[in-house]
């Protein structure tokens, strides 16, 4: 395969995906001891193995490693044999999982972490702490941002300034080159709206108006100085972002995860009146069993679309 043809492929599939199936192929090949090219009998063995061990979205994943290995290099894939889909069957039957899921940021839990950020704010003004104004300062765009557009943690991590419009008092909008739900890579321009409370589009303009921000990644990392990196944060550290929030503000942390926004939302736009399609929509999910498994247990989709609230 030639270097040009791997930088398209490399260029087609997602870096955190990428990264999910070289840690699969290593897992199988190494831990294991597995063998590639693999047959349909070592991949039963490698799951019979793993069966009540391994959560079964794990095991799905490990199977899409093996596969996209074996159809890469020109070898059959034995992971669609009958006798690996019936095994698969049967794990299920025998291993039933409850799938975690991380708490829902409610709207009130965001109002208390967007209360004490701003707190901190002026605390960092009054005390002449720059680097705590910034984080106090990115940290709440994020939040807003992340909630009101339910983005993911890894789109979140990509926006770009140039890549935004934002007109304080009537809204912006925010364009993805790509995305999860993009399969085709067109690209995605999604709005957000000016809110007279809570609001994302004051919280971004305030955030890169203090950081001095003209072009590039939105959210950056800061050390401890207070200088601003060049590069956006890694998805993987929004996690403990997002729970250093929570702790300041008093609450339970680790019951959140970055999945918490956006969950959050989905439970906010369902309870207030937003039907399924409207929230699919918005939202960009493909299928109905994505905004249920995003919903709170309980919630319910009733008739009725409303817009986000002006205040």
């Amino acid at each position: 395969m030639s270097e040009e043809i791997e930088r398209y492929l490399r260029a087609g599939t997602r870096e955190n995906t990428r990264r999910s199936y070289r840690a699969a192929i290593e897992h199988f090949e190494v831990s294991w001891g597995g063998f590639l090219p693999a047959t349909s009998d070592a991949i039963v063995r490698y799951l019979v193995d793993h069966a009540g061990k391994l959560s079964q979205n794990t095991l799905r994943l490990r199977l899409a490693a093996l596969a996209q290995w074996h159809v890469s290099q020109g070898f059959p894939d034995p992971t669609k044999t009958p006798v690996v889909r019936q095994v698969l069957k049967g794990i299920r039957t025998l291993h039933p999982q409850q799938e975690k899921q991380a708490e829902p940021l409610q709207l009130r839990e965001l109002e208390r972490c967007v209360a004490w950020l701003e707190r901190q704010s002026q605390e960092a003004r009054e005390s002449g702490d720059y680097g705590l104004l910034l984080r106090c300062q990115r940290d709440r765009a994020l939040l807003l941002m992340g909630f009101w557009r339910a983005f993911r943690s890894d789109e979140l991590c990509r926006l770009q300034v140039e890549h935004i419009q934002a007109q304080a008092g009537e809204g912006m909008r925010i364009f993805l080159p790509r995305s999860k739900a993009d399969r085709d890579s067109l690209g995605v321009t999604h709005s957000a709206p000016a809110l007279a409370r809570l609001c994302p589009v004051q919280a971004y303009l305030d955030w890169i108006t203090t950081a001095g921000i003209a072009y590039g990644p939105v959210f950056r990392g800061i050390d401890r100085w207070g200088r601003l990196a060049e590069s956006a944060l890694h998805p993987n550290s929004l996690i403990p972002l997002l729970r250093g929030i929570l702790s300041g503000a008093g609450l339970p942390a680790e019951l959140y995860s970055s999945h918490s926004l956006r969950r959050g939302f989905a439970t906010w736009a369902t309870r207030s009146g937003w039907d399924q399609k409207s929230l699919m929509s918005y939202v960009g999910w493909k299928d109905g069993k994505s905004a249920l498994r995003y919903v709170e247990a309980g919630t319910f989709f009733p008739g009725g679309f409303r817009q986000l609230p002006a205040e």
